[in-house]
């Protein structure tokens, strides 16, 4: 895979780029459905688990009941980080699914089941599952550097994911007031693009997430709430 470097303007080059232990809390609408988003990092003895977790609030609980929760598991790296496992869970969509596989890297696959039939894929390159691969964005935007494409792991397919930056500006939402980058991104092929705004003083945790569809705004997110997490002082 041939990644070719996108250096981003304003992010400052820092010799630590270890992610930032946190719970966060978006609120979400997707048309005009309202719902929950939370994430959740926090260190393992060489590495990072991620939970995210959408639930749907107010009148849509009435209409659609269940959630989607996704944990990944990723060692960490000097130049990134190194999935090892994925699991999902959607009760919330009309396509229930539930997906649990592992990354082998000595043999570059990946196995595990989709519901209830055996999957295995194989690793070309580097890649990443749809949780991790926001965290090893983030890990790139600290170190100073992002790269122009990165290789997404789905159950069904292996996706090449386009990433532009689309400038820096302060941004408002109920957590408060951040300067943030904005990075788009969007599948090849694809007709939805993700615009994230970045906030580097959360370690560019993003803290807006807008999808279009055919320029029309599908589902927004804004941070809501955010809390550091401190393990420092567990043995």
């Amino acid at each position: 895979m041939l990644l070719l470097a996108l250096m981003i303007p304003g992010v400052p080059a820092f010799a630590e780029t270890t992610l930032a232990p946190h719970q966060a809390v978006y609120k979400l609408k997707v048309s005009i459905a309202g719902g929950r988003l939370t994430t959740e990092l926090v260190p393992t003895a060489d590495g990072y688990i991620a939970t995210h977790m959408v639930k749907p609030t107010g009148m849509a609980k009435l209409l659609s009941r269940g959630r989607i929760r996704e944990v990944a598991e990723f060692a960490d790296a000097q130049d990134g980080v190194i999935p090892r496992k994925y699991q999902s869970t959607d009760t919330l969509s009309r396509d229930k699914e539930r997906v649990d596989v592992r990354f082998d890297w000595d043999t570059r696959e990946v196995r595990g089941t989709f519901n209830d039939a055996e999957v295995i894929s194989v690793l070309e390159g580097p890649a990443h599952d749809r949780v991790s691969i926001q965290y090893e964005l983030m890990h790139d935007l600290l170190s100073g550097s992002a790269d122009s494409q990165y290789i997404m792991y789905e159950v069904d397919k292996i996706r090449t994911i386009e990433i532009r930056n689309v400038g820096t500006k302060t941004v408002k939402v109920p957590a408060g007031r951040f300067e943030a980058v904005g990075i788009q991104h969007q599948a090849v092929g694809s007709k939805r693009i993700t615009t994230m705004w970045c906030a580097e003083e959360l370690g560019y945790l993003p803290v807006i997430i807008e999808q279009h569809r055919l320029g029309k705004l599908k589902a927004r997110s804004v941070l809501a709430k955010y809390l550091p997490l401190d393990f420092s002082q567990e043995q």
